[in-house]
């Protein structure tokens, strides 16, 4: 047999790969730099299309296929193939590597054709599925199936773009996956601005735009793959040990994507018997708690899932306990002061970004409520993100599945215990319950298996990152000012009051941090 490979097969000598704090950096910038043109691209669409029977039309055929890439390809499929491909590498030859990666590239494809085929000549139906109050609407249902046909195909286009972008994060390579998702809100941009005026339905470019975003995202892939010696020609073989491997990671880890919709989708049904605009609240919070979950929480998982595979693969329990370690210093760093500053900003933040036009100020109060309880468990939330891949590396789908269970059900309970006391802020509570519950068990099942064991580093840690957080706390309480003086203020007074706590604030922190003992090299994670 022909010895192991490296992730990167080329003739040339490997390149040096970023630390695993060098590479969440990359992740994190370009990740942010993909929610601020997402939040440019939610301005231009409400400012093109507003908030009409066409716009609701488009936002449902967009949902459909973005709902499904969520659930199969973002989700399941690449907690089943990495662990799966560092495997093979690890053992196998580079021709078999390869074999590998063109039996599972022809199957998917395959899958999803068929899915997408299906699809787009059920357009009416599955737009009816999904947006039943257009049933009374025959002009609006009708354009709803229209867009559907011409975006539906992006579920197969960005499947194979996150297949081609697994490969790369084995590679090391997470630049270029991490860029992607930029050339989706550009190309709506784009479309809502320069091909709608030129449309008899002017919408319809909107759903122009996704496919051409698909179709660029995945052309971005290809060249960066073909550096890795991995660009094969597809091909079908279900009865491969291979393929079936994957298959079978996948059903466990596609239920446990569900049941987080399942959740969301709870939530938004409880919130509908609420007070009118309750529904609007949370979504509200729940962008800004988005934000570093995403930039910070998603990007340090998805640098640490391949390094987890390879290390399991090459049988080293004390690398991957390292890693996993570092992993949840890391969340703790800066997922501790980012729910501190959304807890106590909650209303200079939602006013600062939303109090204008018809969100008046008992929105921007009601919104602050619910974000204050979303940041209980923003800490929580992130630490899931990094605990499931100790799981996910280790192909094992079924222990963070049934944790996810277990998570859903106390969700639901707390839902209904909360939400008639607290309304809106009951639901929010209850998510945050739930995920504190999911993360210890998660962390809990990791430690009692001697599969993460923390280092001697923790006590001192610890004790920093209460100094630091308390000269936060002490700095924002200083120059904080009440709400009304927020909801009072025009847009500038707000942006630059809000710049200078979060300056302030950010400084102290770093200050207390460093004056405390820590130093760029603590930061390093394991190679």
């Amino acid at each position: 047999m022909s010895p192991p490979i490296r992730p990167v097969m080329t003739n040339k000598p490997p390149q040096k790969t970023k630390g695993l704090l060098g590479s969440s950096i990359v992740v994190a910038c370009m990740t942010m730099l993909s929610r601020i043109l997402g939040l440019v691209r939610d301005i231009v669409i409400a400012t093109m299309f507003g908030a009409g029977s066409h716009a609701d039309a488009f936002f449902v055929a967009f949902k459909i296929p973005n709902f499904l890439r969520r659930l199969f390809a973002e989700g399941a499929f690449n907690q089943a193939f990495v662990p799966v491909l560092a495997e093979t590498s690890q053992h196998d030859s580079q021709q078999l590597v390869r074999a590998m990666v063109s039996k599972v590239a022809g199957s998917l494809l395959l899958v999803l054709s068929v899915i997408t085929v299906v699809a787009v000549v059920a357009a009416p139906v599955l737009a009816l599925v999904f947006a039943p109050g257009f049933a009374g609407d025959s002009d609006k249902l009708g354009l709803t199936a229209d867009m559907l046909r011409i975006t539906f195909p992006y579920l197969l286009l960005i499947s194979m773009t996150g297949f081609f972008g697994s490969l790369l994060n084995h590679a090391k390579r997470f630049a270029i996956p991490a860029l992607t998702p930029v050339l989706l809100n550009l190309s709506l941009i784009a479309a809502a601005l320069w091909l709608a005026p030129q449309m008899r339905v002017p919408v319809m470019a909107l759903a122009w735009g996704v496919l051409a975003a698909g179709i660029l995202q995945l052309l971005l892939q290809l060249p960066f793959v073909a550096r890795l010696g991995l660009l094969t020609r597809p091909s079908v073989k279900f009865g491969d040990a291979r393929v079936k491997q994957v298959m079978k990671l996948m059903l466990p880890a596609m239920f446990g994507v569900s049941v987080a919709q399942i959740n969301l989708l709870l939530d938004t049904v409880l919130a509908s018997l609420l007070q009118s605009g309750s529904v609007s609240w949370l979504y509200y919070s729940d962008r800004l708690m988005e934000l570093p979950l995403g930039v910070f929480g998603i990007a340090i998982a998805t640098v640490i899932l391949p390094g987890l595979s390879q290390k399991h693969a090459a049988k080293s329990p004390q690398a991957f306990s390292d890693t996993l370690d570092w992993a949840l210093r890391m969340v703790l760093l800066i997922g501790v002061p980012a729910a501190i500053a959304l807890g106590i900003l909650a209303e200079p933040l939602i006013a600062t970004l939303f109090h204008y036009g018809a969100m008046g100020d008992q929105d921007v109060l009601f919104s602050a409520a619910s974000l204050r309880a979303y940041a209980v468990g923003l800490l929580f939330f992130m630490l899931i993100k990094v605990l499931a891949p100790g799981y996910f590396a280790r192909q094992d789908m079924r222990t963070p599945v049934r944790i996810g269970i277990w998570a859903m059900a106390s969700n639901m309970l707390f839902n209904l215990l909360l939400v008639w006391q607290f309304a809106h802020v009951g639901l929010a509570m209850a998510t945050a319950l739930s995920a504190l519950l999911n993360a210890c068990l998660l962390a809990l099942g990791l430690y009692r298996q001697k599969i993460w064991q923390p280092c001697a580093a923790w006590g001192v840690f610890s004790l920093r990152l209460l100094a630091a957080s308390a000269g936060l706390c002490g700095v924002i309480l200083v120059t904080f000012k009440p709400a009304q003086v927020w909801l009072n203020w025009g847009l500038w007074q707000r942006i630059e009051h809000l710049a200078i706590i979060v300056v302030l604030g950010a400084l102290a922190y770093a200050l207390v941090m460093l004056l405390t003992g820590l130093r760029w090299v603590h930061l390093q994670g394991p190679k």
